[in-house]
């Protein structure tokens, strides 16, 4: 495996984890307006996320649909490179985005991938449903052992 690279360059990632209540896709530029709403809507709830302690994430003050743009578009870069891995997560009844999942290299020692996610407030009850989902997916269909879930 390439030190920049989070995953065997043979591996194919999953393109979708779908289940009753949500269905992930690949993070690209078609989900940018979709995406900045769910995530504008919902600064103080995110960050009381586990996993966004830091306080940085999201920005009090947001972003323009330009910045958004920039973002989604390095996070749809990193996927064909392998060097990380976000997905929007997609409401199934009208397919509106409703958070995201991060998959990237850890920042801590002793893990082989770092994992986040959010919800937008409107859908907190689904957040650990989200989290216990992606950590099934990952045991399941992804090469990592020790995922950092940053106290989930």
């Amino acid at each position: 495996m390439a030190s920049d690279r989070l995953v065997p360059a043979d591996f194919d990632p999953p393109t979708e984890l779908v289940t009753e209540d949500f269905r992930l896709e690949p993070l690209g530029p078609q989900h940018n307006e979709a995406d900045l709403d769910a995530w504008m809507s919902s600064v103080e709830h995110i960050r009381s996320t586990p996993g966004y302690p830091d306080g940085n994430w999201p920005p009090p003050e947001g972003y323009s649909l330009e910045r958004n743009l920039k973002d989604l578009e390095r996070h749809a870069a990193d996927f064909p490179a392998k060097k990380g891995f976000t997905y929007t997560v997609l409401d199934p009844a009208d397919g509106d985005v409703i958070g995201c999942v991060y998959l990237y290299p850890p920042d801590r020692e002793g893990f082989d991938v770092s994992v986040q996610s959010w919800v937008r407030a409107s859908h907190a009850h689904l957040d650990g449903q989200l989290a216990e989902a992606v950590v099934e997916w990952i045991a399941a269909d992804w090469p990592w052992k020790r995922p950092d879930r940053y106290g989930r």
